[in-house]
């Protein structure tokens, strides 16, 4: 059963039952009516209602959103219990999300355990509370700290919670403590929506709305969630719940709230194969000390493992303890650490080491240092030796082949990629690339690894950029096309920046250095690659001008004071335009983001289609957690199946007839359409 009844004298406990996380689904719905009907009936004097394990209710059942809602509905669940006969009290046990906490907040009174959370977190899949959670909270905590909570859907601790007057108490038990309230303190609690309405603040309601604006750029739901906390303020119960209800209705069922349903799900999907099989990683050598080797050094401290990190010399070994220490010391800075515990933490977690002699025993090496493929064979011949023969073996390559990095391993088969984005202490994404001999084992060990670092794994097979990379390398291209034909570097980036990309292709550029690129087309060898339309423009910048971006303050913009639009660049553009016979034409925001985004989805399905990324969704996790494509979106794949396949298509076509060497359809995508299969069921071709 999803819920049970016990009955003790005039005591009844409602213990909802539906793991792993209590979610409010048709059958706990169902549920819960039956039990107020059976406690109603057996004519007890109160009624605490809890969860099992280490949550009351993390929520609505999200597989649910895509579906017409049945009945029973949680807002007449909700309702039920806060005009109930006798008083019910909410003993939350752990979790109280979503419709946790609006269930909770249907109760007389709430009593929660010291590692209980609760939150109201809908906006963070494109919805709004959908159970009162935005007329409620305001008249039990206020304008302010409502807004704030809901706008942003935070999640907080009981201690916090009890603070706001979220909660009564916060008690060890909190099903003993609300067996034990007296009659009298029972009696002296209303019903919330019995309280008086909030008091108006609009200075919090602006201020929430711009702190909105600024994180969840793009999102709709945050917004009306605002509003509607707004609202509690001058709206009778009645009109504010109807108002939200009529609000979260129209939202589950927008593209805002799909994409981020998809994300959700896919990153659940993808952190939990980490869960089952394989070895715990207890010790790691990092070679290279430089930001991402000291990254990936202090992330797996972080989680316990202690870590060796090599450099080639004495200077290079106290730059990395330099880039580490200074890792610990942003940490103390955020209010992450005390400087105590840092100074502890790096002294017994870290070691550091010139060349690979006397290294200490490690289960897992992980080479961060530069891309150059001789350098990376060195680093692993001499681990080779190093370490024992069943050591892990990882190369944090971005873009080289690693099965050409593993040539001459004495066991390749415990050999493989991982690569992390930087900074790779706070990036979530980690690219899990399968080499030509990596053993399942070796695979399940890593995956272990990154579910113990909270990191999103995705598998990946060996190609030139892996997934990520290589789609950003044809979004790259295909923007250097537009810009031969008439668009300039500032207006693709506002473009894609209203698409909602974090940042433009060419700020992106900049930031990262425009020499990296540029080594990357010279290994490629695009200038005389055939059947590659080659734009010369990037390469012209750094032959010509020196220019790297940020680092040596010009690159595709200027830096002075602020960023603005190069001239110099721009007559660069139009010159090699004029060079290359090119009339420039006049393209709209629209049609940049159509070809950008079409560019990429048309990379990713034949990244689909030659096996390297299992699923579409891992395309889309890819992008999102690692180039900045908006989570509200869902990814490109998703994006573009919401669009339609068969509209992709003709695009593609359209453009290819135009311009064939730079576009060709898939054939996996003239399958999809044919056969009108979603990309989940594509796969590639035997």
């Amino acid at each position: 059963m999803t819920v049970r009844v016990d009955i003790d004298g005039s005591v009844a406990l409602i213990t909802i039952d539906n793991p792993p996380v209590n979610v409010t689904g048709l059958a706990v719905r169902q549920g819960l009516m039956a039990a107020l009907d059976q406690v109603e009936a057996a004519g007890v004097a109160r009624v605490i209602l809890t969860g099992t394990g280490k949550t009351f209710v993390a929520g609505a059942d999200a597989r649910e959103f895509g579906v017409e809602p049945l009945a029973p509905h949680l807002p007449e669940i909700v309702a039920r219990i806060e005009r109930f006969a006798v008083p019910v009290i909410a003993a939350i046990n752990g979790a109280a999300l979503g419709g946790g906490l609006e269930l909770a907040l249907g109760c007389r009174m709430r009593i929660a355990a010291p590692q209980a959370t609760l939150g109201l977190p809908e906006v963070t899949l494109g919805v709004v509370p959908g159970a009162g959670g935005t007329q409620r909270l305001p008249r039990l905590i206020g304008i302010a700290d409502a807004v704030a909570l809901i706008s942003e859907g935070r999640v907080i601790r009981a201690a916090e919670a009890l603070d706001l007057g979220m909660v009564d108490a916060v008690e060890e038990d909190p099903v003993a403590a609300a067996c034990s309230l007296s009659v009298e303190k029972l009696t002296e609690c209303s019903a919330i929506v019995d309280l008086p309405a909030p008091r108006a603040d609009d200075q919090a309601v602006e201020t929430a709305r711009r702190s909105a604006a600024r994180r969840l750029r793009g999102q709709v739901a945050p917004d009306i969630a605002i509003a509607l906390v707004a609202g509690s303020a001058t709206w009778p119960p009645e009109t504010g719940l109807a108002e939200e209800r009529a609000a979260f209705l129209k939202l589950r069922s927008s593209d805002q709230a799909a994409a981020l349903r998809h994300v959700f799900f896919t990153e659940r999907k993808a952190m939990a194969q980490g869960r089952d099989g394989g070895a715990e990683i207890d010790t790691a050598v990092i070679v290279g000390g430089g930001t991402m080797g000291a990254a990936i050094s202090y992330a797996l401290a972080q989680v316990g493992v202690t870590t060796a990190l090599v450099e080639t010399d004495a200077a290079g070994a106290d730059r990395a303890h330099a880039n580490v220490a200074k890792l610990y010391s942003e940490a103390v800075s955020r209010g992450k650490s005390t400087p105590e515990a840092a100074d502890t933490a790096l002294a017994e977690r870290h070691s550091f080491h010139v060349g690979f002699e006397a290294l200490p025993e490690a289960q897992i090496a992980i080479e961060a240092v530069f891309e150059n493929l001789d350098v990376k064979r060195g680093v692993f011949a001499a681990l080779d030796s190093a370490l024992s023969g069943d050591a892990i073996l990882a190369t944090n390559t971005s873009y080289l082949d690693p099965n050409a990095i593993a040539e001459g391993l004495s066991n390749p088969s415990r050999f493989l990629g991982l690569h992390f984005f930087s900074p790779a202490h706070l990036m979530k994404l980690v690219e899990v690339v399968r080499a030509k001999q990596t053993t399942p084992d070796t695979l399940a060990t890593v995956l272990r690894l990154t579910a113990r670092l909270k990191k999103i794994p995705v598998l990946a097979g060996v190609c030139d950029g892996f997934i990520g990379n290589r789609i950003l390398t044809r979004y790259r291209q295909i923007c250097d096309v537009m810009l031969i034909e008439g668009a300039l570097p500032a207006q693709v980036d506002a473009a894609m920046r209203g698409f909602g990309m974090a940042m433009g292709p060419y700020e992106v550029q900049d930031l990262s250095g425009l020499d990296i690129a540029y080594a990357n087309r010279k290994r490629l060898g695009w200038a005389t690659k055939p059947g590659h339309r080659y734009i010369a423009i990037a390469d012209r910048i750094v032959d010509e001008t020196g220019r790297l971006g940020r680092k040596t303050g010009a690159g595709w913009y200027d830096y002075g004071d602020k960023r603005t639009p190069s001239a110099l660049i721009e007559e660069m553009v139009v010159a090699e335009s004029v060079r290359s016979g090119i009339s420039r034409r006049t393209f709209s925001a629209d049609e940049i983001v159509a070809r950008a985004t079409a560019a990429m989805a048309e990379e990713g399905l034949r990244i689909l289609q030659e096996g390297i990324a299992d699923t579409a969704a891992d395309i889309d996790l890819v992008l999102v957690h690692g180039y900045g494509f908006p989570r509200w979106r869902g990814g490109p794949m998703h994006s573009a199946e919401r669009q339609g396949l068969p509209g992709l298509l003709t695009s593609i076509e359209e453009f290819a007839a135009e311009d064939p060497l730079s576009w060709s359809v898939p054939d996996i995508l003239r399958r999809a359409v044919a056969e009108g299969l979603p990309l989940a069921d594509l796969t590639r071709k035997p």
